[in-house]
């Protein structure tokens, strides 16, 4: 009888919930469970539907049941950066607001008025971009510090649904990475900071590691699915398990975990917090077994996915198709423009930035095509300055490792081979971990191997 993992992946739209196996020596996947997701707008600011998250995390857990497939661990992942906060009783405190909210506009130079974005950098490594937490909690201090205070606990998106399912609070190190508050040398909380910014120190406690146990279900949520199990932790943040999934037979790998965002960069034993790594905007956020994903975040397919939604006719096949027929185009955007961040209307704000009001959609599709490859092309040339290599080859994983036009792009314009896959790389990692965690699997290599084997890959050039 099979032995099923269930990795629930969340992401800023949509949400998934995925059974592994392994089967004849390789991993299988099969999705059971699927949901929307988005932001919304609550007394005044885009939030998260925490509520609708957790219902929907459980009628996923259920819906494996049905199909008689029960797992015997599972674990969540989502994005970054965005928290819950709850009084002594575990309650939640306010609004559980996102981060493309503009309510951490301006935030920057109150922190700068504490600590330069130097000494920043040498504390934590981490990129500054305005909606991290440590701009999200500096907005609350300025504007809402009766929320702060009423505060007992600050658990992380994963960790928060987490704690619904378990009743146990655990702060997980991977997810805690992107907060912009961990001392990036230990991998701990940066209490030092903490206090400069004048944030409650009670609201930071033991990090958990991913692969690590939170807990068995709630008895009333065991008793709705129909079942048991144990729920552990992956590497949290979905960037964390892509990564783990990258099928890389060596340790010295370029990689582009392509989704709505495109986190571009390699894995490293330690923080690299130099002067180039500063001036080039990497950041150091935390990976499986502590290592260090030295990345970029750039815009990436929510750019495409917002034309999409738009367009509303086309599917995301047509619009590269559309894309490709152009060839190349003049035009070209800053695709890590903040004017492109949560525009009301992102063809219009690509037509704005060009100068081009009567901008036809396949031009402008190919105009977003092309600036993304080249930002993917000088992040390459960075990391190479970064750290004195020429790399040769760049893994591709998630969803954007299906588009072969921009797999193509970014071939020629990196002037690397490109190997794209798995799509499901997030889900992949996050079932590894689940099978490192109960020794099915020995070794973060092995897993590789694993993954190397059961999935097909496609190579550019």
């Amino acid at each position: 009888m099979a032995k099923y993992f269930l990795a629930v992946d969340i992401g800023a739209s949509s949400g998934r919930h995925i059974l592994g196996s392994v089967q004849d020596g390789k991993l299988v996947l099969e999705e059971v469970y699927r949901f929307t997701n988005g932001m919304t707008k609550k007394n005044g600011s885009l939030c998260w539907d925490t509520d609708a998250l957790l219902a929907s995390v459980i009628e996923g857990i259920k819906e494996c049941s049905k199909l008689g497939k029960i797992p015997s661990y599972m674990a969540i992942d989502t994005w970054g950066v965005d928290f819950a906060l709850l009084d002594g009783n575990g309650e939640l405190i306010g609004d559980t607001v996102g981060y493309r909210d503009s309510r951490t506009d301006g935030m920057d130079k109150y922190v700068e008025e504490l600590i330069s974005d130097a000494e920043l950098y040498a504390h934590t490594g981490i990129q500054k971009q305005v909606y991290n937490t440590i701009y999200q909690l500096m907005s609350l201090k300025v504007n809402k510090p009766e929320e702060l205070e009423r505060a007992e606990y600050l658990l992380m998106i994963p960790d928060y649904l987490g704690y619904r399912l378990t009743g146990v609070m655990h702060q997980e190190y991977t997810e805690a990475s992107t907060t912009g508050l961990l001392d990036a040398k230990n991998g701990e909380w940066d209490m030092e900071l903490i206090e400069r910014l004048g944030y409650p120190k009670k609201l930071f406690g033991k990090l958990s590691m991913a692969g690590e146990t939170v807990g068995q279900l709630k008895a009333d949520i065991a008793e709705y699915v129909g079942y048991d199990l144990t729920v552990v932790h992956a590497p949290s943040h979905d960037t964390a398990s892509a990564v783990l999934a990258v099928p890389a037979a060596n340790d010295d790998f370029l990689y582009i975990s392509s989704g709505t965002w495109s986190l571009m960069g390699t894995e490293n034993p330690v923080a690299n917090l130099g002067d180039k790594a500063r001036e080039f905007n990497f950041t150091n956020e935390g990976g499986y077994d502590k290592r260090y994903r030295f990345l970029k975040n750039i815009m990436g397919l929510w750019i495409i996915q917002s034309i999409k939604r738009e367009a509303e006719k086309y599917s995301f096949p047509e619009l590269s198709v559309m894309a490709r027929a152009v060839g190349d185009t003049e035009a070209r955007i800053d695709v890590n423009d903040k004017a492109f961040l949560a525009p009301e209307n992102m063809t219009e704000a690509i037509k704005k930035w060009c100068g081009r009001p009567d901008m036809p959609l396949d031009e402008l599709l190919c105009c977003v095509y092309h600036s993304l490859a080249e930002s993917y092309a000088d992040t390459v040339r960075e990391l190479e300055e970064c750290y004195g290599v020429s790399y040769k080859s760049l893994h591709i994983v998630g969803g954007g490792s299906r588009d072969a036009f921009l797999n193509e792009l970014t071939a020629h314009k990196c002037g690397l081979e490109v190997i794209a896959g798995p799509t499901e790389a997030t889900a992949i990692g996050n079932i590894i971990c689940q099978m490192l965690a109960c020794k099915d699997i020995g070794s973060v290599k092995e897993a590789r191997a694993l993954v190397a084997y059961s999935f097909d890959v496609t190579h550019f050039n």
